[in-house]
């Protein structure tokens, strides 16, 4: 047997107003297909073989629900009410249907169908009034491969001189009213909303692989297809797919992306990812899809051989997110799946996405929310928006046009996540994160007092440009700036962090940089920058979004360095980079953002986003369930799900598992003494493995 399809066709209105073209009259000679019962009372029901004919056209198409939710209006001419079994070519080996009472013999498989004439009533889901219904059930039959009847080019399907033609080309010819249309695009729209999956709430689903038949996730839940996902395809308005492989011509066409669709891909590229030279961070590889998009993202010099972008090094971007924007809502789906036809329809892979309304007025906060926030009702405030936003700018930040995503997502609610986003990216991580209470000194002016209560956005780690060429011994012979450093790095003190403030000052006056932006170290007894020291700048990359931001006040920034480390490359005139911290804080301009925002301030509040220090990988999965306390039996066990797992040794799986809260009761006397006491250490795996791997 052939692959088994079935449907039921509840109901078919035909629509009076059509012209007279294939009217029968009592003398014309019916084909030897249909035989006559008598004429109907309103003459609107065509032979049956159009209906028949549009059964076959489904039962052979590739997609057989969408064929069946397209709307198509028949011009038919007023015929009789008939019915009689279907004739069929020897040489077309398809299911033989019969009518309700006549059997055809000639096939295993039929279809019954049954033609009823309806009164002239308001139908109560439609509303058609004067229309004749004709209800026709269909049993379930075996395909055996082969097609049905021919279809031109223009869609229409010609045969017995009926044609079946499309809403606008009826609606041009005066077949049908625009009000009738109205009443079909909302019907559409009820059987639309019952295709829309819902989001599986706090758990995983599994994709729907391609042997398990075509998508339905009504019938099972606990799987679904990219298509569903994505469906509805034509209210999206832009979509952003982050994967570390992509077949994009298979995505494209598998899921019938339309050509101008808005659409941003951020993929692993070995050597473009590798690149420095911000023309390789992005391109448009598909004429036909203008609006496509496919980003490179960077890798940071820290995980290149010797620090060298030039020299490559070990590392991939292996992320797996979609983020579907349409007016009313914003979809964010997380899955375990690459962007490629095997993982999506051969092998089983983890999906999860909720749906997050649309406001009102967009949230430019959001973008900031830390964990743990508590908002002004007293419960706690999802940071999901931030986390989601700062993965996403570590993405597009070095591609400007696509900045516009991290902004998109101010405008809706992400209050009512269910869960919380762990997000990991390429790079040597730490858990320690400055905190700066009261700065002093703001770039853009001297102290200012009234700004102090404006609240922390956040740390940036950047460095200090230029020290060694301005300590060098040919630019201070005598040694007197290197003294007056020492003598004031002394008196300015050092926090908790070991970190003494300075102070930035924007030079707009530089031909070689307009967003130019000095760093000094001033005097403790005198704050005038004539009794300050320069140490050198802030470097371009780091200017290039910082000036625009302070310059319009929507952000105001502070800087820390290192005294010691200063010192040492001052003394040293090495040219090793010197450790500057940047502290943001919202600016007086924040709340009227909305007024003031240009094409700049979207790129340099990605790259400020992207830049701000935050928990990735392993510290922000110890973030999250650091929040919360089981009971002592729960601490040491715990579930990981993964699609790879690469090379793991026991350091790693140590501090996986202390990120995860995993705690062991029994300890040495010399265990106690240990900085790291309670944790699961490298010696503890060793004895005992927390992991143990199931295939």
């Amino acid at each position: 047997m052939g692959l088994q399809i079935g449907f039921c066709l509840q109901k078919v209105v035909f629509i009076q107003e059509v012209d007279d073209r294939n009217i029968i009259g009592k003398n014309d000679v019916l084909t030897t297909d249909c035989v006559p019962v008598g004429y109907a009372s309103y003459a609107l029901a065509s032979k049956a073989n159009v209906l028949l004919n549009m059964c076959r056209e489904i039962l052979s198409s590739n997609h057989p629900v969408s064929r069946i939710h397209k709307c198509v209006i028949l011009d038919y001419g007023r015929g009789v009410r008939c019915h009689g079994k279907i004739g069929v070519d020897e040489d077309f080996n398809f299911p033989v249907a019969s009518v309700h009472g006549v059997q055809s013999g000639q096939k295993a498989c039929r279809k019954e169908v049954f033609l009823v004439e309806g009164e002239p009533v308001q139908d109560r889901e439609c509303d058609f009034l004067k229309d004749v219904a004709l209800a026709i059930e269909v049993e379930t039959c075996h395909l055996d491969g082969k097609g049905a009847e021919q279809v031109n080019n223009d869609g229409a399907s010609h045969e017995n001189g009926v044609i079946a033609i499309g809403i606008e080309e009826a609606l041009s010819q005066g077949f049908i009213s625009k009000e009738v249309v109205g009443l079909l695009d909302d019907t559409m729209k009820k059987e639309d909303r019952t295709r829309v999956v819902p989001p599986p709430g706090k758990k995983f689903v599994l994709n729907r692989l391609a042997s398990e038949g075509p998508p339905n996730f009504l019938e099972d839940p606990n799987a679904v297809s990219l298509q569903e996902i994505l469906y509805p395809i034509e209210t999206l308005e832009q979509l952003f797919i982050a994967t570390f492989t992509a077949d994009i011509p298979w995505f494209l066409s598998y899921c019938e992306i339309p050509a101008d669709l808005p659409v941003t891909i951020a993929c692993h590229n070995a050597e473009r990812c590798w690149s420095s030279s911000p023309d390789r961070r992005s391109s448009k590889p598909y004429p036909d899809f203008p609006n496509l998009v496919v980003v490179y993202p960077p890798f940071p010099e820290v995980i290149a051989f010797g620090q060298d972008l030039r020299k490559s090094g070990i590392g991939c971007h292996h992320p797996k997110l979609l983020v579907l924007q349409r007016r009313d809502s914003l979809r964010v789906v997380v899955t375990s799946a690459n962007l490629v036809a095997g993982q999506w329809c051969r092998v089983t892979n983890t999906i999860w996405w909720q749906d997050f309304p649309r406001l009102d007025v967009p949230d430019y906060l959001s973008l900031f929310t830390p964990i743990s926030a508590v908002g002004n009702n007293g419960h706690l405030v999802s940071d999901f928006a931030a986390q989601l936003a700062g993965f996403m700018a570590s993405l597009v930040a070095d591609v400007p046009s696509q900045a516009h995503w991290i902004l998109e997502l101010t405008n809706y609610d992400f209050k009512g996540s269910v869960c919380y986003l762990v997000a990991s990216v390429p790079g040597v991580h730490s858990s320690r994160i400055p905190c700066i209470s009261k700065p002093k000194h703001f770039l853009g002016g001297d102290c200012l007092p009234e700004l102090c209560h404006f609240k922390s956005v956040g740390s940036v780690e950047a460095s200090v440009a230029g020290l060694s060429h301005l300590f060098r011994t040919s630019a201070d012979l005598n040694g007197s700036r290197l003294k007056k450093l020492a003598s004031y790095l002394r008196k300015c003190g050092e926090d908790v962090y070991g970190m003494s403030e300075v102070i930035l000052k924007r030079d707009p006056n530089i031909p070689a940089d307009a967003n130019a932006a000095s760093i000094h170290v001033p005097n403790p007894e005198d704050l005038s920058l004539g009794e300050c020291v320069q140490l050198g700048f802030l470097p371009k990359n780091y200017a290039k979004w910082v000036a625009p931001l302070s310059d319009s006040g929507i952000f105001v920034f502070s800087a820390y360095i290192f005294p010691s480390e200063v010192l040492s490359a001052a003394l040293e005139g090495s040219a090793s980079k010197v450790q500057l911290i940047l502290h943001v804080s919202q600016g007086p301009s924040l709340s009227v953002i909305a007024e003031i925002i240009r094409a700049e301030h979207v790129s340099a509040i990605c790259s400020l986003i992207a830049s701000l220090q935050r928990c990735w990988g392993i510290w922000r999965l110890q973030e999250v369930l650091g929040q919360f306390k089981w009971p002592e039996h729960l601490e040491t066990d715990f579930v990981f799900g993964a699609s790879s797992i690469g090379s793991i040794n026991a350091k790693f799986l140590a501090a996986f598992s202390t990120a995860a809260g995993k705690r062991s009761s029994r300890f040495t006397e010399s265990e106690e003494s240990d900085p790291d006491w309670g944790c699961w250490s490298v010696s503890q795996e060793l004895r005992n493995p927390s992991i143990r791997i199931i295939f």
